[in-house]
């Protein structure tokens, strides 16, 4: 679950805020009144959601949300005049006045897909280096030669082998080599 942090010029409507969406099970990390404070707070989280008004004493939302890190999502609650004029288009944004199960439901759903990209990235095939692709260049090359195999059916043998004995390709690769070079 993400962190959130509420920002407000004015801290009774932060803790307005804060106290709805720790009654309703969110993690609620930090509440501020100045852009300055939000960011702070997000350089320490990392990833997370900023639930913010449209101005503050030091910024306008648009600036803050330009010097965010990546991780971190805006929520913007406004006026629909001000909605109107929305800048950022990855902004999501929740009308004024404030209906609670909208505000709710447009939280599980910032939630739900900052854990989507979060899971995506790291189901993401790690970069080899080029040691490792030489090794299993080789591995392939061999089985190649030796074996009369083209390259995809060595690759598809290496790779076979590799998820048959839980190792990864590299470790395959090598075991393959000395076995192929007694």
């Amino acid at each position: 679950m993400s962190g959130i942090i509420v920002v407000f010029p004015k801290i009774e409507d932060a803790k307005s805020i804060r106290n709805l969406l720790v009654r309703h099970g969110f993690e609620v990390t930090a509440v501020c009144t100045t852009g300055a404070q939000a960011l702070y707070q997000a350089d320490d989280m990392g990833s997370g959601i900023v639930v913010c008004g449209y101005r503050f004493s030091d910024m306008f939302y648009s600036q803050l949300r330009q010097c965010l890190p990546a991780g971190v999502s805006m929520l913007l609650l406004a006026s629909q005049r001000i909605l109107a004029q929305k800048e950022p288009d990855d902004v999501m944004s929740v009308a004024m006045p404030l209906k609670v199960h909208e505000l709710l439901d447009t939280i599980n759903m910032i939630q739900y897909s900052v854990a989507r990209k979060r899971k995506k990235k790291k189901e993401k095939p790690k970069e080899r280096d080029p040691r490792e692709k030489k090794i299993i260049d080789e591995a392939k090359k061999l089985l190649m030669e030796r074996n009369h195999m083209t390259e995809e059916e060595a690759h598809r043998y290496v790779q076979k082998c590799s998820m048959d004995s839980g190792n990864n390709m590299v470790e395959t690769a090598e075991m393959i080599m000395s076995i192929m070079n007694l």
